[in-house]
């Protein structure tokens, strides 16, 4: 948390105190691809930079909680309040993928509810643009949160929008039935089940 002294508000600084290359460059792309989002459900970047050479985000500071923590909690939530938060999610993602960003890593930890119910996308550090050829994921190796991988990103294969809309899929799976649809002891069983299981 830090205060912007200019505009006097409070704001997120986000580091990376990483030395490893490819780390650092997520962290480039985060802030490329989500400096040119504006949109009032994506958490907006006010600024990127570098300090005694460690890079640093200045995003919006949010208030609230995450969505996974209202799951793991089973808050009551009213039904008409958990389709609030999915149509703000879709909102969120339509303009991402409208800009041909795909976020490919969408799941509830990365969903913020503010304080006056507003809901926020964040996390853009393994995005992409549609039709971009990535280094930062070689042939063959995953990237995301098991529970929430579409079949295509496990198998290591291109990916567009659909992988963001099938994570969502599973997302608001969770919300809506307090469990996820795929769930298995091993990490193992669980990519076999999302891949071979309806």
């Amino acid at each position: 948390e830090g205060r912007d002294p200019f505009i006097k508000r409070r704001v997120a600084i986000k580091i990376c105190s990483s030395a490893e290359e490819d780390v650092r460059q997520r962290f480039y792309s985060e802030a490329e691809i989500v400096g040119n989002l504006e949109h009032k459900n994506i958490t907006p970047v006010h600024d990127f930079g570098l300090e005694d050479g460690v890079p640093y985000l200045v995003q919006e500071y949010l208030t609230g909680e995450d969505l996974d923590h209202m799951i793991e909690r089973r808050d009551p939530l009213a039904l008409g309040r958990k389709l609030d938060i999915l149509a703000q999610v879709v909102d969120g993602l339509n303009y991402a993928h409208e800009q041909g960003v795909i976020h490919r890593d969408v799941k509830p930890g990365n969903v913020r509810i503010l304080e006056d119910g507003r809901v926020k996308i964040m996390d853009f550090g393994i995005a992409k643009l549609k039709d971009h050829k990535s280094s930062l994921t070689r042939t063959g190796t995953t990237v995301g949160t098991a529970a929430y991988l579409p079949p295509e990103q496990i198998r290591g294969q291109a990916t567009d929008h659909r992988a963001d809309v099938f994570s969502f899929g599973v997302t608001a799976y969770e919300l809506l039935a307090a469990r996820r649809p795929f769930e298995a002891p091993t990490l193992a069983a669980m990519l076999y089940k999302i891949l071979g299981n309806e």
